[in-house]
């Protein structure tokens, strides 16, 4: 069924190598580096065809990882189970990156293991893989700018409500805001409860005719 499987970072050095097929040799990981990872044009297919051999391969973050087989496979099925393992690895170690890769192969070992037999693919459910393979993932401490940013927000609660770069000619909007005033009052026309005196009368109902000003600083004034 899979041939082998191939776990590449960006560069397209092999991170994790598992052949479990003859008919897969050392031309094959080199095949998928020269024509996939570092093709001059972006490979837009998921199945890739070379030398009469495929190589189905999906990509998270900078990490791919690439099925190969000589045979006619089930294409559904070998996603399938590619999808799963990156289920898989995220329910151990968290993260798929290089970093976490390369401290936990011998656990992603453990897991082919456990998931391909000569390339069939066997048990993949997290829960059921737990119960036998009890081994903890190792964790990557470091975290990314884009990840720190994310955290600093949740916690402050800053909202990137103004981008940074943009310019205009004239740095300021203009919003209408039409507002109905509700007043209470009582059978003798005494009034209960005054919000706001009416600027402008539309059929039975009062209305202010709001007018707010972002000027170039970025915050709004309301005028009426």
């Amino acid at each position: 069924m899979i041939g082998g499987l191939f776990i590449y970072n960006h560069k397209g050095e092999v991170l994790i190598s598992r052949v479990y097929r003859d008919d897969i040799g050392r031309n094959a990981v080199d095949a998928f580096r020269v024509n996939v990872i570092h093709a001059r044009q972006q490979v837009r297919s998921p199945v890739t065809n070379i030398a009469r051999t495929s190589f189905f391969h999906v990509k998270r973050s900078n990490i791919w990882l690439a099925a190969v087989t000589k045979q006619n496979v089930n294409a559904a099925m070998v996603f399938e189970f590619l999808y799963k393992m990156c289920d898989v690895m995220a329910a151990y170690f968290g993260k798929i990156s290089e970093e976490n890769i390369k401290n936990n192969f011998v656990l992603i070992y453990e897991l082919l293991d456990e998931i391909l037999d000569f390339g069939y693919p066997q048990n993949s459910e997290t829960g059921a893989l737990k119960t036998f393979i009890t081994q903890q993932g190792i964790k990557s401490q470091h975290q990314t700018k884009e990840e720190q940013s994310q955290i600093t927000s949740q916690v402050t609660g800053q909202i990137g409500w103004r981008w940074e770069g943009i310019k205009y000619r004239r740095n300021e909007l203009f919003l209408d805001v039409l507002e109905s005033v509700n007043l209470l009052m009582s059978p003798q026309g005494v009034r209960y409860l005054k919000v706001f005196e009416p600027k402008l009368n539309y059929s039975d109902h009062d209305v202010i005719k709001w007018v707010r000003y972002i000027g170039r600083s970025g915050i709004y004034e309301t005028r009426c």
